[in-house]
């Protein structure tokens, strides 16, 4: 089969071990190309589509979509965000996923209230699996208490306002008896003059890391700050569902059907944070202990019925196929 994307962690956890995984690997996806498609239909079985396809327009989304169609190639889709969160204007990514969830076989969501609203936008309905174990806590490594965590580049790709969303994580980190750390990627990537000055006067540490980091970052957090858009899943949410990491997470969206233990905070109409509601957040946050990691025999048992659903639904589309 193929996938689109060729790897990543979600795509990694919840590929059945006896599936062939077809390449070329490769970004953007080269099963994205009608010519590739075209040429390689006949060596794969099935095509799962999770992300990766926001560089094609809608015309050529739609166009790909046609020749899926045509070739008979089974798509399965799994929604993993309603809004993307790299662009603002919701149009472009509402009319990608109409095009694919029209031709998709089956469609995967990661809550129910995905769910739902997959149902009622686009009158499709879907199966909802769980986002499985994303990382493994390092025994080795502690949580400090007070220890509040941002991850910048998050903060950039997801909110109009980035140092007011740090200056109200500092605030609530502060009200609550803590600190604020920001970290950032270990590239060249540029810190927002208003952050660095934080970092300058000592108000704000600021630590780079490199991408196989971030896991062990975010356990020697007490609180992480996610600045996640409306209509979108967190993998950094797992992440530190996996190694006991409380969340900050927005009110709206489905963050707290992917783990209980958040704390919300609310938005303003484009999704950016409520500076009062984030401080108190943080700071609320930080009076409640630290959660346990994710019991690890939970989280592979969890890991093997996500595999077989996926299988299952790979064979039954498989052997629906309409050959060309």
């Amino acid at each position: 089969m193929a996938t689109v994307p060729f790897s990543d962690p979600y795509v990694d956890a919840v590929l059945p071990a006896d599936v062939v995984r077809v390449g070329p690997a490769g970004a953007p996806s080269p099963w994205l190309d009608d010519w590739h498609l075209t040429a390689h239909a006949v060596d794969v079985d099935v095509v799962h589509l999770h992300t990766g396809f926001g560089h094609l327009d809608e015309a050529e989304l739609e166009h790909w979509t046609e020749t899926v169609r045509k070739l008979g190639v089974p798509l399965v889709v799994t929604v993993h965000h309603l809004r993307d969160p790299a662009h603002p204007d919701s149009a472009r990514h509402d009319a990608h996923l109409a095009a694919v969830l029209a031709t998709a076989e089956v469609v995967f969501a990661l809550t129910p209230g995905a769910a739902d609203e997959i149902a009622d936008r686009f009158g499709r309905t879907a199966i909802v699996v769980a986002c499985p174990s994303l990382a493994t806590p390092d025994p080795e490594l502690g949580s400090e208490r007070g220890l509040v965590g941002l991850r910048l580049d998050r903060v950039l790709a997801a909110v109009p306002d980035p140092v007011g969303l740090v200056r109200s994580a500092l605030s609530g980190a502060v009200s609550g008896g803590g600190r604020l750390r920001v970290l950032a990627d270990a590239g060249d990537a540029a810190v927002p003059p208003g952050v660095q000055e934080l970092v300058d006067r000592g108000d704000v540490e600021l630590v780079r890391c490199r991408p196989g980091e971030w896991p062990a970052q975010l356990q020697q957090l007490h609180v992480a700050v996610l600045p996640e858009q409306c209509g979108t899943h967190s993998r950094d949410l797992e992440i530190c569902r996996d190694v006991g990491t409380r969340v900050v997470a927005p009110r709206c969206g489905w963050f707290t059907e992917q783990w209980s233990e958040v704390v919300t905070y609310g938005t303003d109409g484009s999704c950016g944070p409520d500076p009062v509601s984030l401080a108190a957040a943080v700071a609320a946050a930080l009076t409640r202990p630290m959660p346990r990691a994710a019991d690890r025999a939970w989280r592979q048992e969890q890991a093997a019925a996500v595999a077989r659903v996926h299988r299952d639904v790979y064979a039954q589309v498989a052997a629906d196929r309409s050959w060309a």
